[in-house]
């Protein structure tokens, strides 16, 4: 068994496909038997980092107590929407806030020492949806937000392996394209990967 920690990212509460994507998730990670704790991005009061000084203390609740199921997860999945290239504010706001206080990197002794990976051991994948075709963003845009997340938070915090799966043209998706990717999604689930 696998204790998964999946992060829903859209930061709209409202009835979105990154929603409905996490619900299939979950659904697939339990039916094989994982254990899957969630973080919704939409229901947590956050605020933002004003200051570098800020990561040397513990964030606020409810992101100290939220980052405790990322902590205790042997896999973490996160779904989110690609905004303007990126991924919402408010979830990068939480993820800076969670890496408060060494959670996702212990800082080095001296400035020339390696800060010590605390996420080893643990695997990530990165689920993103987008209104332009899958392909464009990785063959035109270069696929930055997910570069940036999978080598800026999670390969230099020690997740490994980190793969991803992005949901293109989702507007224009029809009913037959939509079962596919929750079947997609549900069985990669079940996988944890």
């Amino acid at each position: 068994m696998t204790h998964i920690c999946l992060i829903d990212a859209h930061p709209d509460p409202a009835d979105h496909l990154c929603h409905a994507l996490a619900d299939a998730y979950a659904e697939g990670a339990q039916e094989a038997g994982h254990s899957v704790e969630r973080i919704d991005i939409a229901k947590l009061d956050l605020g933002f980092l004003d200051k570098v000084s800020d990561f040397e203390t513990h964030p606020p609740e409810p992101v100290l107590s939220e980052r405790e199921k990322i902590k205790r997860a042997d896999h973490v999945c996160i779904i989110f929407p690609l905004w303007l290239g990126n991924m919402p504010a408010k979830a990068k706001a939480f993820f800076e806030l969670a890496g408060c206080g060494n959670f996702f990197l212990e800082t080095g002794e001296s400035a020339s020492s390696w800060p010590k990976q605390m996420m080893k051991g643990k695997s990530a994948r990165t689920i993103v949806t987008m209104g332009m075709p899958g392909f464009a963003y990785k063959l035109v845009f270069d696929a930055g937000a997910l570069k940036a997340l999978e080598r800026g938070l999670f390969g230099v915090s020690g997740f490994k392996p980190v793969r991803h799966t992005v949901l293109g043209g989702v507007e224009q998706a029809d009913e037959k394209t939509r079962k596919k990717w929750f079947q997609n999604i549900h069985h990669l689930a079940q996988a944890a990967e």
